[in-house]
């Protein structure tokens, strides 16, 4: 969207009326990844849903909920009401020039999940428009897994699935001689730290949700440069398979929702 002109975005609002919502994060991914890979996700998902269903990406917001990872350097967030307030702003925005089916695409996986949710309805309730949260880790669970090489949790943060990512689109800010390699699968019991989602469909069952503190969560992974999961398992081939599989169940998505009827009303602007 950001590389069009407002008549060419005009011109495709006169077809289809679905835009693209890539939100994503800026944190710590290891010694050997970019900050900007939960961005990445987002963004590269939401380019190559767009080119299958031949819709708008609007530009990504590159600030997440990401306060789990506060104690390494670089790290920047928004507070979870924050996160919700912008994603309805833009969400807003968007419904106002003509856009009536939107998909908030969250690439920092699971993290966003909350603050985006509540956004999801509070667009909803405030425009009826049909708002969806498409989640980059949760989306094609199994596809990605049956792509994976490792056991179950290698595709925790910044492992395999993520290393792959950054391998097959961000080459040049990846560097695999600073990644720690090999996998520490981390201890669960009765109250796992993970919360009610898995990234890994292999690590399906029974769970709570216990927040961690960022301090915790650094010592925790210190040996391991905050990394969770198996970066050595990672190829570019993988990332962009990883990315199709994604891309390709978020255009079915897309594809029901244009088969849904919608009202909208216009909401005011308010400065």
């Amino acid at each position: 969207m950001h590389e069009l002109s407002w008549d060419e975005i005009a011109a495709q609002l006169a077809v289809d009326d679905v835009a693209l919502l890539p939100i994503g994060a800026t944190e710590q991914h290891g010694h050997h990844a970019p900050l900007l890979l939960d961005t990445g996700w987002a963004s590269v998902v939401a380019e190559e849903a767009a080119r299958r269903a031949n819709c708008l990406a609007a530009p990504p917001l590159h600030y997440g909920w990401s306060h789990g990872h506060m104690a390494f350097p670089g790290t920047l967030g928004l507070r979870a009401e924050t996160l919700t307030a912008v994603a309805v702003d833009i969400g807003e925005c968007l419904v106002r020039h003509g856009f009536r089916r939107i998909v908030l695409v969250n690439g920092n996986r699971m993290a966003n999940l909350a603050p985006l949710e509540i956004a999801a309805v509070k667009l909803r309730m405030a425009t009826g428009a049909l708002v969806a949260v498409a989640d980059c880790g949760l989306l094609a669970r199994g596809a990605v897994a049956g792509l994976s090489e490792g056991g179950p949790g290698t595709l925790g943060h910044a492992g395999e699935s993520e290393t792959s990512l950054v391998l097959a689109y961000y080459p040049h800010l990846t560097d695999m001689a600073r990644a720690p390699g090999g996998f520490v699968a981390q201890v669960r019991g009765a109250a796992p730290r993970h919360g009610h989602y898995t990234l890994d469909a292999r690590l399906d069952g029974d769970s709570v949700s216990m927040p961690h503190l960022p301090e915790e969560f650094r010592a925790r992974t210190e040996a391991r440069q905050g990394v969770v999961g198996d970066d050595s398992l990672a190829s570019a081939e993988k990332g962009r398979a990883m990315v199709a599989a994604i891309a390709d169940r978020l255009a079915g998505v897309i594809a029901a929702m244009r088969r849904t009827e919608v009202t909208v009303r216009i909401p005011p602007i308010v400065a």
